[in-house]
């Protein structure tokens, strides 16, 4: 393989046509120049230069490795600066999350792209153990979890609190632990354990959500309260995603006595530098949250 060092010292050569200028531009020594072409021409096994004293003229394989090796080192100069680029505002970034931070933070990253179109937002919907794994494995390049990640490749920082609700149909009025029996329970993915935060610090019947007639499960964080703006039942969800829903007349979010929050994680893959572009993605999701 042609040593790149040797090719631009002889392509630089050529165009400025003294040995002793082509040091200066180069920041070599003379006997350097010569150096590189020398090994070049014992490396091809053919001779470059035609020299003439002080002068020279090239070969007919000098002039063929010049006119190829132009396009060649454009070609290393552009890859060199691209490798180099840091753009804040270009290039793909992909996130995951839950979907009730997905509800609230998707469409701040939409407007964000809007403005430079040339930034890719990748967003996918996932629980918490997916999103952490997928952080670990660098599948994704940062996430949003609500509960800290146990794996030592993720590394977590807290940059908000959601509060948890607890939803009924419009129609209800006091929310006391008969009233929520008669309704049942419309589950979802993280339906017990946010029953069980918010509902066991307010009611002390609550043993499991289990103790509830189960009246319907989605998994779909956009279509959770469909069934609850119907009258078929009750839920507990983020905050986020109940102001997310539009039919919001049609359900009600009831203040309790002893309000329950999550902690919101911001996930990255521990050894891996932040490019600039996620770091504008991180700083707008924030004024987001």
């Amino acid at each position: 393989m042609i040593n790149t060092a040797w090719l631009r010292t002889f392509c630089t050569l050529v165009e400025v046509g003294h040995f002793t200028r082509t040091a200066e531009r180069l920041h070599m020594t003379q006997s350097g120049v010569s150096q590189h072409v020398r090994k070049l021409e014992e490396q091809l096994g053919t001779e470059l230069l035609v020299r003439q004293g002080k002068q020279f003229s090239l070969s007919g394989a000098g002039e063929r490795l010049y006119t190829e090796a132009q396009g060649i080192l454009f070609a290393l100069s552009n890859l060199e600066q691209t490798v180099g680029e840091d753009p804040p505002f270009a290039g793909s970034v992909r996130i995951m999350s839950p979907g009730s931070v997905g509800l609230k933070l998707y469409p701040h990253l939409l407007a964000l792209q809007s403005k430079h179109p040339k930034l890719v937002i990748d967003y996918r919907f996932a629980p918490n153990p997916d999103v952490e794994n997928a952080i670990a494995k660098s599948i994704v390049d940062l996430g949003f979890m609500t509960s800290k990640s146990t794996l030592s490749e993720v590394s977590c920082t807290p940059v908000a609190q959601e509060s948890l609700l607890l939803v009924t149909p419009a129609t209800v009025e006091e929310p006391d632990w008969d009233t929520l029996m008669a309704l049942g329970f419309i589950d979802h993915p993280d339906g017990s354990h946010h029953a069980s935060l918010l509902l066991g610090a307010n009611y002390p019947e609550f043993q499991h959500s289990n103790l509830f007639p189960r009246k319907g499960f989605s998994n779909q964080i956009g279509l959770i309260l469909e069934p609850v703006s119907m009258g078929l039942g009750f839920t507990v969800l983020p905050a986020h995603a109940v102001e997310a829903f539009e039919k919001s007349e049609h359900i009600k979010a009831h203040p309790l006595a002893n309000p329950v929050s999550e902690t919101l994680y911001l996930c990255v893959p521990r050894h891996r530098a932040l490019q600039a572009r996620m770091k504008t993605v991180i700083a707008e999701a924030k004024r987001g949250l």
